[in-house]
This record gives structure tokens, sequence and C-alpha cells, in this order.
């Protein structure tokens, strides 16, 4: 299983923009084989950083998120919208559990 924390910081004025563009890449990344969690949100300490968590079976999952043309959209438009570069870690998880 892979687990990706994407992690962008906005330029201030255009969190909202950066919402909107990030919006359609959530219903075909959840819809495709081997996606089990996309979820993408707004900082609640810091409202001008969206926060994406994606949980992949594996790999190739995390491959065929990133070839879709919404994540392309999203990607050539980040340049224009953030204060810096984004964050971006990939963990490896060897099993997972219910929480609790």
């Amino acid at each position: 299983m892979i687990v990706v924390r994407f992690k962008v910081t906005c330029q201030p004025g255009k969190t909202e923009h950066a919402l909107a563009v990030f919006e359609p890449v959530i219903a075909p990344s959840r819809a495709l084989d081997g996606v089990i969690h996309f979820d993408i949100a707004r900082d609640v300490a810091d409202p001008n950083s969206i926060i994406a968590v994606e949980v992949f079976e594996d790999r190739a999952a995390l491959d065929r998120q990133e070839s879709l043309p919404e994540v392309a959209i999203v990607m050539s438009a980040l340049p224009q919208m953030v204060a810096g570069p984004p964050e971006a870690t990939i963990y490896e998880v060897a099993s997972s559990g219910p929480h609790g």
C-alpha cells in the first residue's frame, strides 16, 4: 500500500481558485481501480494550505491516478497559485487496520 501526502500553500487570495482547480480531480481519482482513498481538504490551521491524502493499493494505481488529464491541469496551474514548492511525501505501508 502507498500513501501520498501532498500539500501546497497558496498565495493570499488564490486559495479558492486553487480549490476549484483541484475539485475535478477527486471523482475520477476515486473511481480508479486500486485507489483506496483520495481526499483533498483545506488545512484548518492555515486557510491558504490545501492537503491531499491519497491511498493506493500499489504503485500501478498511483501511476494511473497521476496520468489523469485532470491531474495534468492541476499541475500546470499550480505555479500561478502557490507561494512555494509543494510538499510531497510517499509512504510505503506494510499493513493497516482500523483504529480504535
